[in-house]
């Protein structure tokens, strides 16, 4: 699955997403883009989910006419010590997406 990692979360969870292509919003040179602006883009380089701790980015965009799901991780904080513990969710959610959906993940 390939997987866009926003700039709000630690880059280097992406270590722990293993078994998939995950990229970063930085490594795709998109920091600073806004949400819809970068989703459309996501969408566009055949991402099949963006990976956020936005908690409001689903409210705030209609992702019902983007091809990708979205998966919000709910934790105390954007720390790595914080996002680690919900890697085994988060990898066991990446195989049940679904296109044009949310999910949240944690609290």
């Amino acid at each position: 699955m390939k997987l866009l990692l926003d700039e709000c979360l630690d880059r280097r969870l992406t270590r722990d997403i293993i078994g998939h292509d995950v990229s970063t919003v930085q490594q795709m040179g998109w920091a600073g883009i806004q949400n819809g602006e970068l989703l459309r883009r996501a969408a566009a380089a055949a991402f099949d989910a963006f990976i956020t701790g936005d908690r409001n980015l689903s409210f705030q965009q209609n992702l019902a006419e983007l091809p990708l799901a979205v998966v919000v991780l709910k934790a105390p904080s954007n720390r790595l010590a914080d996002l680690k513990p919900l890697v085994p969710r988060l990898l066991a959610a990446l195989g049940a997406l679904q296109r044009n959906s949310v999910v949240w993940i944690g609290e």
